[in-house]
């Protein structure tokens, strides 16, 4: 497959990012850029033989300026920096919102008809960031957050359940932060509702640990934060745009209308193809569901609407 990946950060996410696209030959080259550039060189070395060791065709290399990201097809930005002791969440959010614009430059001026796919945190707002920076479609930019929510549902439901692994199907929308809204009436074991598989005080454990998932990472490594599922969820949404493959996944997305909202970044069930988002899926949700994701939205906006006042 002719197809060329550009990731922009280096980090943990990005490099086991690059390290499954390469190993699994989902496209012909990865270009990685960070302004370490000494760290990219030997990452890129080092993933390029694993990459002969796999048999694999994906040709791995460095970015050593932005033109270097020329023809991208897709464009995955993980560049940001965590927050630390004593910053606040406008502080951090303004911050890698500063980044962010300059990242998307980088895109206009040498990938401008590509699609891009955020990583960096605060995730739906840095989507909203990048869409009012880059001005492109609002299907061709779009955050990965609730395939990686709804691989760590379904794997809190195997924990319970002690059983079902491979065949647990989770679902999971709105922002990607502790509003999030777990669906357990969409969540399902070979097709069965986990509503019919568990008690609701399971149920409620699940939910809460699904909200929890990345931050008990974060107190377990207790100087980072998770990468491999975030990776290789990113990597999915590759998989399914380059091979417009039209599969269903929950990303962070513009809204226009679904769900009742405007010009908001949310996440929801979207279909994913050669365009991008193909299609955004509505869901029916209970009262219950609706109140939650409402809540969720609201958290959302408070951050964009700091966006719109002083860095729009």
């Amino acid at each position: 497959m002719n197809k060329k990946i550009g990731i922009i950060g280096a980090g943990n996410v990005g490099s086991s990012l690059a390290f499954t696209l390469a190993t699994k030959a989902v496209c012909s080259h990865i270009v990685i850029k960070d302004i370490r550039e000494n760290i990219v060189e030997a990452m890129c070395l080092d993933i390029s033989q694993a990459s002969n060791s796999a048999k694999s065709h994906t040709i791995v290399t460095a970015a050593k300026e932005a033109k270097d990201l020329k023809d991208c097809d897709v464009v995955v930005i993980t560049a940001g920096v965590p927050r630390k002791p004593g910053m606040s969440r406008n502080e951090l959010l303004l911050i890698n919102a500063n980044i962010m614009k300059s990242v998307i430059a980088d895109i206009k001026d040498n990938c401008p008809n590509t699609i891009i796919i955020v990583v960096s945190n605060p995730l739906d707002a840095m989507v909203y960031a990048a869409l009012k920076t880059s001005g492109f479609a609002s299907n061709k930019v779009i955050g990965m957050a609730g395939i990686l929510d709804s691989s760590r549902m379904s794997h809190f439901i195997y924990e319970k359940l002690g059983y079902g692994a491979g065949q647990i199907q989770s679902s999971v929308m709105g922002g990607h932060g502790d509003d999030m809204v777990p669906l357990t009436n969409y969540s399902t074991v070979a097709g069965v509702c986990i509503e019919e598989l568990l008690n609701k005080k399971d149920i409620d454990d699940i939910v809460q640990k699904t909200k929890n998932g990345g931050l008990q990472i974060v107190k377990l490594l207790e100087t980072g934060s998770a990468y491999y599922a975030p990776a290789y969820s990113t990597s999915r949404m590759i998989e399914s745009i380059l091979n417009n493959e039209k599969k269903i996944y929950p990303c962070a997305v513009l809204l226009s209308g679904e769900y009742g909202y405007t010009n908001i970044v949310a996440g929801v069930p979207v279909m994913l193809g050669i365009n991008g988002v193909e299609k955004i899926i509505k869901l029916e949700l209970n009262e219950e569901q609706k109140n939650q994701f409402d809540k969720s939205v609201l958290s959302v906006k408070e951050l964009t609407d700091v966006l719109d006042k002083e860095f729009f």
